[in-house]
């Protein structure tokens, strides 16, 4: 099954997608997030490029595992996406993704500028990993 992963934030959705066996987590794009919410057509040829079967969301938690401030419009925006693809979702924790990315990529050699793009598709497949390698656990 191709779990697919979403960074749900306010202007941009980051997108990954696991292989058919679950092994590996691979970031593949960045959409605004009106285009996701609104399942317009590059969301949908996402879709249907890699035909995934769930949806694994993050959701923003405190140092303490409290439930972010922008816990509850995530939770609202993944709704609508469920409710307009069909495809379930859970939640996943996404504390430090973020971070993670931003460093991966400053060791990259990447500027502020070059990373904007690509933060959120490495956080959605960093937090996607971890969720692929907690189930074989």
């Amino acid at each position: 099954m191709r779990v697919m992963a979403l960074d749900i934030g306010q202007v941009r959705v980051g997108v990954a997608i696991s292989d058919p066996d679950e092994q590996v987590a691979t970031p593949i794009a960045v959409l605004p997030a009106s285009e996701v919410v609104a399942n317009a057509t590059p969301f949908r040829r996402l879709l249907e490029d890699w035909d995934p079967e769930l949806f694994v969301c993050g959701l923003p938690y405190t140092m303490g595992r409290q439930e972010g401030p922008q816990a509850k419009g995530i939770k609202q925006t993944a709704e609508k996406i469920t409710d307009a693809t069909g495809i379930p979702h859970v939640f996943v924790d996404e504390r430090l993704s973020s971070k993670e990315a931003k460093r991966s990529l400053r060791e990259k050699g990447l500027s502020e500028r070059e990373m904007r793009g690509k933060v959120d598709m490495i956080a959605a497949s960093l937090f996607l990993q971890a969720w692929l390698d907690a189930r074989r656990a």
